[in-house]
């Protein structure tokens, strides 16, 4: 299976270099959507001599920078239109997430099924040794997930053409589980390797106790907890009919999320309010471009 890779990045640092060489292990193409702001150099305009000498290594490395942090939704469209013709399957990738040729070959072994439009890994937490998945140990090794994270995807092409574009209304977070819940509309089935780790960083995690409890929570700032917030109540206000068993799980997210910052975020005030403003604004069909992180550009769902 020929498979190009598409990897986004944001003021990337030489973790962007390890993950275009080994996407070089089992991809024809790689390209890179650097979405860091302003023209000044950056990490990715080092990669286009990556890929080898020779005609065959030419041109196997090619870096867009829009200029603008245009979201993640935005940056994989940009990728995306830019695969070869003779793509078979495309790899999605962020800046910090390696993996290595014989994952990728493992991975393309399941597309060999026509009923699957996704294989995917797990993503684990390399600091603590452990998945992010607190039920994983009830799963099967391999089993069908109704989503899974942009990173580690590898989609059939003929699964991707079918979806359609990546929606850039969400800018950043809930596009996977969105493009996930459309893929599995078309009849395409997405299964998740639990033997095949990915290297992920999900943010600042960290440990807290709540009596007895002791809570793992992910620390945002304000502007991406609204975004969070936000991606949840659109997907729960479209899905409630066609999904409802989905739509619990969002419900259970939102509840959390909102009584997590409540209880353990600095400053839970600010924060807490950018996370309801998303919900309001997700069930109501809105959005507040005041919350777009410093140097972002918003582009319109396409």
């Amino acid at each position: 299976m020929r498979i190009a890779a598409v990897a986004t990045a944001y003021h990337p640092d030489d973790r962007l270099t390890a993950v275009v060489e080994s996407a070089l292990e089992s991809c024809s193409t790689v390209i890179v959507v650097d979405n860091t702001p302003g023209a000044e150099p950056t990490v990715a305009d080092k990669l286009t001599g990556l890929g080898g000498d020779g005609v065959e290594g030419r041109g196997r490395v090619k870096v867009l920078r829009p200029g603008a942090n245009l979201g993640l939704a935005a940056a994989l469209n940009l990728g995306i239109a830019e695969l070869p013709e003779d793509a078979e399957a495309v790899l999605l990738l962020d800046q910090d997430s390696a993996l290595p040729g014989e994952v990728v070959a493992a991975l393309a072994g399941y597309l060999g099924d026509p009923t699957i439009g996704i294989a995917a890994p797990t993503p684990w937490d390399a600091a603590h040794d452990s998945s992010y998945d607190n039920l994983a140990a009830l799963r099967a090794e391999v089993a069908d997930r109704t989503d899974v994270i942009t990173s580690g995807m590898l989609i059939r092409r003929d699964a991707l053409e079918r979806v359609g574009r990546f929606r850039e209304d969400f800018f950043v977070d809930f596009v996977d589980i969105d493009f996930c819940l459309r893929l599995r509309r078309t009849g395409l089935r997405i299964v998740q390797d639990q033997r095949l780790k990915l290297p992920h960083s999900l943010g600042d995690r960290r440990p807290h106790r709540l009596g007895p409890v002791r809570v793992q929570v992910v620390h945002y700032p304000a502007w991406r907890l609204y975004w969070i917030a936000r991606g949840a109540a659109t997907l729960l206000r479209e899905n409630l009919r066609r999904d409802p068993l989905w739509s619990l799980k969002a419900v259970l997210f939102l509840a959390s999320w909102t009584w997590r910052t409540a209880a353990f975020e600095d400053g839970r005030a600010k924060h807490s309010a950018a996370l309801l403003r998303g919900v309001r604004d997700g069930l109501l069909g809105r959005i507040s471009l005041r919350h777009l992180p410093e140097g972002a550009t918003y582009r319109a769902a396409r």
